[in-house]
């Protein structure tokens, strides 16, 4: 998720120094009179749409057109959550559809990440254009990687916390010490991510992305999480170090004598 976060780094980098002129100096802001607050309407309008026209495959994993028969992803209540968001005193809709929890086997007692917890994650990313997808992914990873979920998109960062990993096997093949490792039954399923929870040009960051203010689907397969993540290694899992208790650990700065570390990242705050 830093690629897909940092993708268009140089760009970003390039547009910043430009655009920190103001508009005396010619640079006009396009996203300065931007109403965030409808946009979240009408993207929950649009992903709502695209739920009722879509529904799950499990023969291939993947979201197809509804035809007769099947039951749309709207309708699907057993798997569909949908998750409310605040994010800059906005309401978001969030969905997440499971299509199969995860099961640790003989570790149950990892259960669900956190929303500062480390997954590896098997993923692919695709824009909502309407009641159909875009017919490329904007970025996939088939192999896995590790992501820690305080440092992705919330849409991420929220909805990861409705699926389990899977149970670790590790096949010999002759020498115990090194064969290939592999997940059996991870979690498996979709977010559909508002624009708000995604790359929003409230984000100065995003206005060079061609997906600001675009909604996302993500196909996503939770292998593994590391529990309780301790990102500054003090002894106190970094979710327990929202002192405030809004959920957000990065705003959480009790060192005055570091105030440019919050207490998760910093190892004198326990």
């Amino acid at each position: 998720m830093n690629k897909i976060k940092n993708i268009f780094a140089l760009l970003i980098i390039a547009v910043v120094i430009l655009n920190s002129c103001d508009d005396e100096n010619g640079f006009i802001d396009p996203f300065a009179d931007f109403d965030y607050e409808a946009q979240a309407l009408v993207d929950n309008d649009s992903i709502v749409k695209f739920l009722k026209n879509n529904y799950y495959d499990y023969s291939v994993d993947s979201v197809k057109t509804l035809v007769s028969g099947k039951t749309s992803l709207f309708d699907d209540k057993d798997n569909l959550k949908e998750i409310t968001v605040n994010s800059n005193d906005i309401d978001h809709k969030l969905y997440v559809y499971v299509a199969n929890e995860g099961d640790y086997g003989a570790d149950p007692d990892k259960g669900n990440p956190t929303v500062v917890d480390s997954v590896l994650v098997k993923y692919s990313g695709l824009a909502i254009l309407g009641t159909e997808l875009s017919t490329t992914n904007f970025d996939k990873n088939d192999s896995g990687s590790w992501f820690t979920l305080v440092g992705v998109i919330e849409g991420w960062t929220k909805g990861f916390g409705e699926f389990k990993g899977g149970e670790l096997k590790k096949e010999a093949n002759g020498d115990p010490f090194n064969g290939p490792i592999t997940y059996l039954n991870g979690g498996k399923g979709v977010l559909l991510i508002p624009s708000g929870l995604a790359y929003p040009s409230s984000n100065t960051q995003n206005y060079s992305s061609p997906l600001v203010n675009t909604n996302l689907l993500f196909y996503i397969e939770l292998l593994d999480i590391v529990k309780d993540t301790d990102h500054d290694n003090d002894g106190t899992p970094s979710i327990q170090e929202d002192a405030n208790g809004d959920g957000d650990v990065t705003n959480d700065f009790s060192d005055t004598d570091n105030p440019s570390f919050p207490d998760y990242l910093n190892p004198n705050i326990k």
